[in-house]
């Protein structure tokens, strides 16, 4: 390998927007994510509706016209 050409490799935090926090190495200090195996549906079991501006109804709305 080439000397000087190599991120440096250490220590990370990475958040969760749930409060989760995993230590693991990688080339970023810090990393800030949205979703993890501790609140991700399919690693929990349970189905969380996230309903932006009315988006689930408009599109149950559109659907429900054409049956």
């Amino acid at each position: 390998m080439k000397q000087g050409i190599h991120p440096e490799y250490a220590e990370t935090t990475i958040t969760c927007a749930c409060g989760n926090i995993i230590k693991t190495r990688s080339t970023k200090r810090e990393l800030h994510i949205g979703i993890c195996n501790a609140c991700h549906p399919f690693f929990t079991g349970t189905q969380k509706f996230v309903d932006t501006a009315g988006r689930v109804e408009r599109f149950q709305r559109r659907y429900m016209k054409k049956k």
